[in-house]
């Protein structure tokens, strides 16, 4: 039974978007190991930008950051 985690940031992603992710990495998992769908998990994760960091800061400062630069192009 192939079990399958997936974790993103929560800031936008639509219900549509998770259900062709999970189909699409049902599918993977069939054509390429022969797994049966039937018994295949996938679980998204979503974890607020708060939560999320790398380089010592947080997605959320990370993004600001960004957004900030961009300003001033």
């Amino acid at each position: 039974m192939p079990f399958v985690s997936v974790r993103i940031t929560r800031d936008g992603v639509t219900s549509e978007q998770k259900a062709r992710v999970i189909a699409e990495i049902t599918e993977t998992l069939q054509r390429v190991l022969k797994k049966d769908p039937h018994l295949t998990h996938i679980v998204i994760e979503e974890v607020d930008t708060d939560n999320w960091g790398y380089a010592g800061i947080t997605t959320t400062q990370y993004r600001k950051q960004l957004a900030e630069q961009e300003g001033k192009s």
